[in-house]
């Protein structure tokens, strides 16, 4: 079902890209066109739903905040909003929203292709004293996202792969 709904609004695209990782690729999964159409966001926020566990929901701007978002009034808890690099004013953090220390967080994501975003928001959250166990993603691209994770001791769980999403 996701997998056609992607397809349908036009989020997975073909021809040459270079990703976030730099890594370049014949294919671009745009989970930020798919996440601004509430049905698919709703569909990912039931699906990830079922995966979350904890006190928190919590994504990196600019990509996982709608799907954060999405998962919070899905689950009732509450979200974080992880920023790419400290802000240059106010208090100068980089986490967005009410924690605790010890909080245990499951963190949310659009696309992981070597998961260094995932990483990097994992990183902030324990730095800051919370627990992350768990990340959640809607198209995890099977590169080296799972590894890197797995070697912070971070369970990846993507709602679909790319070899079930793109047409070989």
């Amino acid at each position: 079902m996701l997998k056609d709904m992607l397809e349908e609004c036009g989020a997975i695209k073909y021809g040459e890209f270079t990703l976030t990782s730099g890594k370049k690729s014949d294919y671009y999964v745009d989970i930020k066109l798919a996440s601004t159409r509430p049905d698919i966001l709703k569909e990912i926020a039931v699906q990830m739903a079922e995966h979350v566990d904890g006190d928190k929901i919590a994504g990196m701007e600019l990509g996982a905040v709608p799907i954060a978002s999405a998962v919070s009034l899905e689950t009732g808890l509450p979200f974080l909003m992880v920023r790419k690099k400290k802000k240059g004013h106010g208090t100068a953090g980089r986490i967005e929203g009410e924690f605790e220390e010890g909080d245990k967080v499951t963190v949310v994501e659009d696309v992981t292709t070597t998961g260094g975003s995932a990483v990097e928001t994992v990183k902030v959250l324990r730095e800051a004293g919370t627990e992350v166990e768990k990340v959640l993603v809607v198209v995890d691209r099977k590169e080296s996202a799972e590894k890197r994770l797995e070697d912070v001791s971070v369970e990846l769980i993507p709602l679909i792969t790319a070899d079930e999403l793109v047409d070989e």
